[in-house]
């Protein structure tokens, strides 16, 4: 999207039956990070900047953060992937929740965290312009809703707080907590920021009570910013996830 964000789909061409028991290709496949998550919304992620010589890796201070706060979360070591896109190679690191993999539901209740090893630019394709402009008006992700039932709202609360290590509190503890996320690049302050959202699912909202009642925590709905000009307007329930389309 124009501010550098993008929604990835993912699909897999075929089921785990379709390779040989025992073969590479069968295990490539069922070990898949995301081979056994549900349709939907099935992760979102945090950039985080390249490793460094003099800094421990993010995972210590993120382990560090959530024992402090006596959350038994921890994060595994960061660990490099790829892919040929082509006629070149794109390189990063992927961070996951400790049992992310194999965990089918509730497995956007957190982040996971990604850093480019190669220039961004080569695996977020924003120039030329035309590449991220959208007949929907779409212009980034305006915030990512993360519902959680009563019981373990102030688990997730505390969990949440301990990774993105700052939080803007609205509406008190009893409701809602949001948090003022960076876009990519932004180095300089800045009067607008996209926003994750923890909230306790509305009693009214069948579809919001359906996802805590299924999968626990999780992400339920993603806002996207849309020009006011000509962009959409409200918001789009699908089977799977809500998308809502703000004029910020």
């Amino acid at each position: 999207m124009p501010d550098g964000t993008y929604l990835g789909l993912l699909s897999f061409t075929h089921p785990e039956s379709h390779y040989p028991p025992l073969s590479p290709s069968h295990g490539a496949r069922r070990c898949h990070p995301f081979a056994n998550k549900a349709c939907g919304w099935a992760a979102y992620a945090f950039l985080h900047a390249p490793p460094s010589s003099s800094a421990p890796p993010l995972f210590t201070l993120l382990n560090e953060r959530l024992r402090d706060a006596g959350s038994n979360t921890r994060y595994d070591a960061e660990f490099v992937v790829s892919r040929q896109q082509h006629d070149f190679e794109i390189k990063g690191e992927i961070m996951l929740p400790v049992g992310w993999s194999s965990e089918k539901e509730g497995g956007t209740r957190l982040p996971f965290f990604c850093s480019d090893l190669t220039p961004r630019e080569l695996r977020v394709l924003t120039r030329p312009r035309s590449n991220a402009e959208h007949p929907n008006g779409a212009l980034g992700i305006a915030h990512l809703r993360v519902l959680a039932p009563a019981s373990i709202f102030a688990a997730v609360a505390s969990e949440l707080t301990s990774i993105d290590n700052w939080e803007e509190e609205k509406g008190g503890r009893l409701r809602e907590l949001v948090w003022l996320l960076d876009l990519p690049g932004q180095v300089t302050p800045s009067k607008w920021h996209p926003r994750l959202v923890l909230r306790k699912p509305d009693i009214r909202d069948e579809a919001e009570l359906n996802l805590v009642q299924s999968h626990g925590a999780g992400l339920f709905e993603v806002g996207v910013r849309i020009d006011e000009i000509g962009g959409k307007r409200g918001w789009s329930d699908t089977p799977f996830g809500r998308v809502a389309w703000m004029s910020i």
